[in-house]
């Protein structure tokens, strides 16, 4: 069983969501707790109850700003579980996360081919007090294992443990909501994940469709700093309306962010964080191996290796995602043996992208009209590489541009 859990600033939107499936006979409501009976005298579903179940406490509200808890407990295809199994699973869960005594109401979702649940709860208690959330995602896969034991339930396919046991999955524009989910990747990296620098926490995103950018300068003598984030399509080209992170929260933006990278540098520098990863990516590293087997078998530890690739075929950037240790390294950090130079002379570019090098570079002896003398033919060389690098680098720079051209 795995859990995708959601965060957002009004139950409005998570309770007409499951409004729309039950209206619809692909959701019934299987329970509530501590709430006004979710139903109106003609036996449908009345949101106006459910809102003011949750009204006192969203008013008792201090400070916290995503006041929802909206999870998904998705069992196995191949378990067939009773109504009352699964209110034992919802109840079950719900207590031992922290929200036994909050009110939540339980939505039985049918309209994929395997049944699951939806809660949807608060996150501020009646004094208006956020209710301790340190390390949810991993507290949420703990409880999950142990009811699978308890209930005998098939585990998860480890491929979806390690992304719904941090609440994550790619961002899907097509199903609306997109700053919702954008705001939960985000802040479920941060919780789960160690990255400490902007590179790093841009190529983490990427990998759940979601896109981020640094933007700074100066106004009128006064300097700026913020975070921009936006949805990827699943070829990471950029799609719909780019979100300031001030929309989203400011445990999101730019000062927050800065904390963020050296409390992981911090990490990352306690003796022993790494060595895991270094040994799992030198076990891996074999001549013998193409680059893409060299991936694949790091994905079977659970570790995603990013080559950065230009245009001509040259590595100039790497970075490993360790989802077990919940750790994301570039091949500098972990040492000058993993950096992209020791990669490039390990898997150099396929012979066709260095004979359009060789092409490339031909045509610009002949432009020169080279005369072969030592002096001249050093200089010659030299003045070949800056062109080659600056084609490599405007090819690079097209790129970039195409992917964040924002299209619908």
């Amino acid at each position: 069983m795995v859990a995708n859990i959601r965060s957002g600033s009004s139950p409005g939107g998570a309770l007409y969501y499951n409004k729309e499936k039950v209206d619809k006979n692909e959701a019934e409501v299987l329970l509530w707790q501590k709430m006004l009976e979710p139903f109106n005298k003609h036996g449908r579903m009345d949101i106006d109850a459910c809102m003011e179940s949750f009204r006192p406490y969203l008013e008792a509200n201090r400070r916290t700003t995503n006041t929802v808890f909206h999870v998904s407990l998705n069992p196995s295809p191949e378990d067939r579980l009773t109504d009352e199994r699964l209110r034992d699973i919802a109840r079950e869960y719900m207590e031992r996360m922290g929200y036994g005594e909050q009110p939540y109401i339980v939505f039985k979702h049918k309209d994929i081919s395997r049944e699951h649940l939806h809660i949807v709860s608060l996150r501020v208690d009646e004094q208006g007090r956020k209710l301790p959330h340190d390390f949810e995602a991993r507290r949420s896969m703990e409880i999950l294992r142990d009811l699978e034991r308890k209930y005998g339930l098939h585990p998860s396919i480890k491929g979806e443990e390690q992304a719904d046991r941090l609440g994550l999955r790619k961002v899907n524009y097509k199903e609306g909501n997109v700053k919702q989910q954008i705001s939960s990747v985000v802040r479920s990296c941060l919780r789960n994940y160690r990255c400490s620098s902007y590179g790093e926490f841009r190529t983490l995103l990427e990998r759940f469709n979601v896109s981020v950018e640094e933007r700074t300068g100066t106004v009128d003598g006064r300097s700026y700093a913020g975070m921009v984030y936006g949805a990827l399509t699943d070829d990471g080209y950029g799609i719909g309306t780019p979100i300031k992170s001030s929309k989203i929260g400011k445990d999101v933006g730019y000062k927050a962010l800065q904390k963020y990278y050296e409390k992981s540098k911090e990490k990352l520098r306690e003796n022993g964080t790494l060595d895991q990863l270094r040994q799992s990516v030198k076990d891996a590293m074999s001549p013998h191996n193409t680059r893409d087997e060299f991936r694949q078998q790091l994905k079977a530890d659970s570790i995603d290796a990013i080559f950065c690739i230009n245009p001509v075929g040259r590595i100039y950037g790497v970075t490993f995602i360790d989802h077990k240790a919940g750790i994301v390294a570039s091949g500098s950090v972990l040492g000058k043996e993993f950096s992209a130079n020791a990669f490039n002379e390990l898997y150099p570019a396929p012979k066709q992208a260095q004979q359009v090098v060789e092409q490339h570079t031909g045509q610009q002896h002949e432009q020169r009209n080279h005369v072969v003398n030592p002096l001249t033919g050093i200089v010659d060389t030299v003045l070949d590489l800056a062109d080659t690098r600056a084609y490599e680098e405007q090819q690079y720079q097209i790129q970039r541009r195409k992917k964040r051209r924002f299209r619908r």
